[in-house]
């Protein structure tokens, strides 16, 4: 029998990362995030994101990705990418 993989998750919404850019939320759900590591900083011995550009993005197959994005921002770190990545998630997929 095969295994369900397990995603991290945050605030109830599932990351995924794939190299410099992290998917947030539900694949199912009218929206996403998707965020993107444009700069990086050195902390000791571990590498920190530095500037994240966001977007929400709508996940409708039958609109052009120009239209896909709903509404972008970049931010310093990924904490305050994350807060606003919450709010945007929550607040466009309740409207469902």
């Amino acid at each position: 029998m095969a295994k369900k993989e397990e995603f991290l998750t945050y605030k109830g919404y599932p990351l995924v990362r794939n190299g410099k850019t992290i998917y947030y939320g539900n694949s199912y759900d009218k929206f996403i995030i998707m965020m993107q590591i444009a700069s990086t900083k050195q902390s000791g011995d571990t590498e920190i994101a530095d500037k994240i550009l966001i977007q929400l993005l709508n996940t409708d197959p039958d609109i052009s990705p120009r239209q896909r994005i709903v509404k972008k921002s970049d931010k310093k770190g990924l904490y305050a990418a994350m807060d606003i990545a919450t709010v945007w998630l929550q607040r466009a997929n309740a409207g469902k």
